[in-house]
């Protein structure tokens, strides 16, 4: 008989960057005798689905939110605030449902707002406390806080000198059971197993990603140098090498953990998970945010202001001065932080 309690496990669905985050703590659950269950849909699922091919999933579809070819994302998400508010309100009909059918006892949902309930504990993950908006962002803000305080728990992955998210977890927590988690990231430093100048791995949603897609082919192709391009595509198992780029649909983590590891210098979305995984592998970095997502515009000039990281926006991206002037900025050289799980996992 199976006494381990069981932990439902949901990413939001906006790009890979939440699933991603969330296989340490898969990984540490289980090593701490949990049973996880992996909740998603689309891409991240597929990826969830990769690591940890013997368990339980359940598909729970995404809020089907669209985003703009162009112009500010924080209009195009207040114009659709009704369907993203259905979306939440369908999906915690569904997680009492899930809880009674699987014998859930405890849940942790990174940015699904509407996972939580008064059955099991509930955590919500999230880095974004203070959310950027250039508009309403004072009700943008009470909103966040309103369901945040649903849950048990809210765990916060940076530490507490806000080192990775600057002032996006800088923010008073009212009635938040609070807990900074640290750097979240399924990478480990490794040795070098080849020469890899450039590493460009695209995430994000559509048309955005195929946007940058083009525009990285092209002038990767252009530069000669020896390149990986990672197209962000769980369901596309391609291989194709055109002169001096390689271009693949996707690595599994172990993969993409080793090519950036070989990579002198990685492009990427400035989004946070990445930021993180970069970070743990204290690998130099051009970010290109993607165009009109404010969080992703406020870190990559974080980091630029900084020094840390080169930083072009989209529209203008130009590679070989990316290059030039990448190494006039030196990423971070995070020490190993040591999460404290068993007092987290407590909860349960």
């Amino acid at each position: 008989m199976n006494n381990k309690k069981r932990i439902l496990i949901a990413p939001l669905d906006w790009g890979l960057g939440h699933a991603s985050r969330c296989i340490p703590i898969a990984r540490q659950l289980e090593a701490h005798g949990f049973e996880v269950i992996l909740a998603a849909s689309g891409r991240p699922l597929d990826l969830l689905m990769g690591e940890f091919p013997n368990r339980d999933f359940i598909k729970l579809e995404s809020y089907n939110i669209h985003y703009p070819k162009s112009g500010n994302m924080a209009w195009s998400m207040i114009s659709q605030s009704l369907k993203i508010w259905r979306g939440i309100r369908k999906e915690n009909k569904i997680l009492t449902q899930i809880i009674e059918d699987y014998k859930i006892d405890g849940v942790i949902s990174d940015n699904r707002f509407g996972l939580y309930s008064k059955k099991v504990p509930c955590v919500f993950i999230t880095h974004q406390l203070n959310i950027q908006s250039p508009i309403l962002s004072q009700w943008i803000q009470n909103i966040n806080f309103k369901y945040i305080e649903k849950y048990d728990a809210c765990w916060i992955p940076d530490s507490n000198d806000h080192l990775l998210s600057g002032n996006l977890t800088n923010s008073n927590l009212p009635q938040i059971n609070s807990h900074f988690v640290g750097c979240l990231s399924r990478f480990e430093r490794l040795k070098k197993t080849e020469e890899l100048e450039i590493l460009a791995v695209i995430s994000g949603p559509e048309p955005q990603r195929t946007l940058f897609e083009n525009i990285l082919k092209k002038q990767l192709l252009a530069s000669k140098k020896k390149a990986l391009l990672v197209l962000g595509k769980t369901e596309d198992n391609s291989e194709k090498q055109i002169e001096n780029l390689k271009i693949v649909g996707h690595l599994k983590s172990s993969e993409l953990n080793q090519a950036m590891m070989n990579a002198d210098v990685v492009i990427s979305r400035s989004g946070y998970s990445t930021v993180m995984d970069l970070a743990k592998l204290n690998k130099k970095a051009i970010f290109v945010p993607t165009p009109g997502q404010t969080e992703q515009e406020y870190l990559a000039t974080y980091y630029y202001d900084k020094k840390l990281a080169f930083a072009m926006p989209q529209r203008t991206f130009d590679l070989s001065i990316a290059l030039e002037k990448v190494n006039d900025f030196k990423w971070l050289n995070l020490s190993d932080h040591q999460t404290n799980w068993n007092s987290l996992f407590a909860l349960f």
